[in-house]
């Protein structure tokens, strides 16, 4: 049995702690060099280098070069449901002490998972397109209706997978801060990628987290009735 052994192998490598922060930090979907990395995961810029080349090796991350920079990123989207799966999981997990923060509170309000939205603000519009009849989700994953797809294009959504790509085009991907549903998939990252060249939602530095701006709170009022 060869499946055991692959599990164990790259569970040790998200199972270091300085690891795990390195992964954790490249979440939000962007590609970030050695240095950047080192500060956002809170890792010692002497050690970054050798835990990238593991993560590298075992193929949880990929790496890049524009001119002089390296550039680190997650190897596909797989990984980040991995991840974004074990933080549910570890919600679960035996009680520990977890000393609240504004970052936590950002984060659990809206955050990027990956390349698509999460956190109340990603649950909500999960919510409000399933209950508009404009997306059908279900564990097994997800579609876009006639009118669902009438009503995102109209939005300037642009959600035609390209023919060559294995993505999931729509996946329900469980959300660890509000333990229900949001769209992830290739569905998700083009929702996403709408909202923030909008300005709906801006990125916090150094931070997964969003800001909802104010003509955000608008839209998300007006065209899906909820706010946040």
């Amino acid at each position: 049995m060869r499946e055991g052994p692959f599990i164990a192998e790259a569970a040790a490598l998200i199972g270091n702690p300085a690891r795990a922060n390195i992964l954790a930090a490249l979440m939000d979907g962007r590609a970030l060099t050695s240095s950047e990395l080192a500060y956002r995961a809170n890792v010692a810029p002497s050690t970054t280098s050798e835990h990238l080349a593991k993560l590298v090796d075992g193929r949880l991350i990929a790496v890049s070069s524009t001119g002089r920079h390296r550039y680190y990123r997650l190897a596909s989207p797989a990984v980040a449901h991995l991840l974004e799966n074990m933080m549910a999981l570890s919600i679960d997990g035996p009680p520990r002490h977890r000393p609240a923060s504004r970052c936590d509170d950002a984060m659990a309000r809206a955050r990027t998972c990956y390349d698509h939205l999460a956190g109340r603000l990603g649950v909500a519009l999960a919510d409000s397109l399933a209950e508009r009849n404009h997306i059908i989700l279900g564990d097994e994953g997800g579609l876009v209706t006639d009118e669902g797809g009438k009503f995102l294009r109209e939005l300037g959504v642009e959600f035609d997978r390209p023919k060559k790509s294995r993505r999931t085009f729509c996946r329900a991907c469980l959300d660890w801060s509000e333990r229900r549903w949001h769209i992830g998939g290739f569905l998700g990252a083009a929702i996403a990628g709408r909202c923030l060249e909008l300005e709906w939602v801006e990125r916090q530095r150094d931070s997964r987290a969003l800001s909802i701006t104010p003509s955000g709170e608008r839209a998300f009022d007006q065209l899906f009735g909820f706010s946040i």
